[in-house]
């Protein structure tokens, strides 16, 4: 790309010069040269021309001299560079020529070669300078894509609580700390009917924008197949089809998907390679028997069957990913599925807000600044009646 410069000077003969040294690159399009005899014809060049990157001016010019003139250069252009000529003698010129901005400077008599490798000296740190903005104006591009996308994540993950004012009972609370800007967890619960309450947690594998696309596409076909009201293990294995069929990206999920009776207790629930979630109970807290099953969304072939519990009222489920378990601190230990299961002990007869307050306080003590590798997922719920 060409560097375009503006060399400023009243002496009439300094252009043919110019045009004669450089004629090389200005043929090969390394250097597009402009002239002007002062400083206000400069001013007038830089105004008609925003793309000009150097500036080559005397100090010494009638109308408007080289330190008037630079003295306005950066109002163009942050990345604009002006060398400065004056007389070997003028030293106070060239010095307060340098306090105001100037990059180099050159002495007359000019010396041809001095001044090549000045200007190409100049024009790399030009060059350097556009592509370190072109870069940051990328990266802040990006950056206000990611924020967009964060909330757009955030939109689709249900964040009213309590969800459905009037059931009395169960009380339900969910949440999700993403890792970066965008994750792949996610959460959703539903009523399928007046007694019944979806579940659903998963985990896409990767991170970043992907797995958030991923998730989105998993997060709603599970619904809409879940709505049709199939049992768990009949909604996984329509969802795992679906996914593995259009997955051209190898990306895949774990799942799990549980249906509460809301009125009797009764829990049907089937698992696809996810963390087992708590049973929170009277007397402690421990994993949900549940057949781990295997990942969605990499075998249409897979089938999954339904599991079936109780539970007792005053007791509830614990749903999480393994960002929670895989927590690490600064001597790279993991928090783990057994501190997770005192914590959750600790927590018996506590509200769902209250039991993932407490989760995350923990995990968080535990990380004690160690950032954060992986989203944190948590849904709890109390079965109330």
């Amino acid at each position: 790309m060409s560097v375009k410069i503006l060399v400023v000077d009243d002496e009439p003969d300094l252009e043919l010069l110019v045009r004669q040294k450089f004629r090389r690159q200005i043929r090969d399009g390394q250097f597009e040269f402009s002239f002007a005899r002062n400083g206000a014809e400069a001013l007038e060049a830089l105004r008609a021309d925003r793309e000009i990157g150097v500036v080559f001016t005397d100090i010494n010019m009638p109308v408007m001299d080289g330190l008037a003139l630079l003295a306005h250069t950066h109002d163009f252009d942050s990345v604009i560079k002006t060398v400065v000529v004056s007389a070997y003698g003028d030293m106070e010129n060239i010095r307060a020529a340098m306090n105001r901005g100037a990059y180099d400077f050159l002495t007359k008599p000019i010396d041809f070669n001095d001044l090549e490798l000045t200007i190409n000296k100049t024009v790399q740190r030009v060059q350097a300078l556009k592509q370190s903005e072109e870069e940051h104006e990328q990266l802040t591009a990006i950056q206000q894509e990611l924020t967009t996308a964060t909330r757009i994540q955030q939109a689709i993950l249900p964040r009213d609580f309590p969800p459905f004012p009037g059931i009395a009972e169960f009380d339900l609370y969910a949440e999700m700390i993403p890792a970066r800007e965008v994750g792949g967890d996610f959460y959703d619960f539903f009523l399928l009917d007046e007694e019944r309450l979806g579940l659903v947690v998963g985990d896409v594998s990767g991170k970043g924008v992907p797995a958030a696309i991923f998730m989105a596409a998993t997060r709603t076909l599970l619904k809409s197949v879940a709505l049709t009201g199939l049992s768990t293990g009949e909604c996984l294995t329509q969802v795992n089809r679906l996914l593995s069929v259009e997955n051209t990206s190898c990306m895949f999920v774990t799942l799990f998907y549980g249906i509460l009776n809301i009125r009797t207790g009764e829990l049907e629930y089937s698992n696809a390679g996810h963390n087992p979630p708590f049973v929170i109970a009277r007397d402690g807290a421990e994993p949900l028997p549940a057949m781990g099953g295997i990942v969605a969304g990499i075998n249409e072939d897979i089938s999954y069957t339904t599991e079936n519990t109780r539970l007792a009222p005053g007791s509830g489920l614990f749903l999480y990913t393994d960002g929670i378990t895989e927590a690490f601190n600064a001597a790279n230990q993991m928090f783990s599925e057994e501190r997770l299961q005192k914590c959750l002990q600790r927590a018996n007869g506590s509200p769902p807000k209250e039991v993932i307050r407490m989760v995350v306080d923990e995990v968080r003590e535990f990380a004690a600044g160690t950032p954060q590798s992986d989203d944190l997922t948590m849904l709890a719920v109390k079965h109330l009646k």
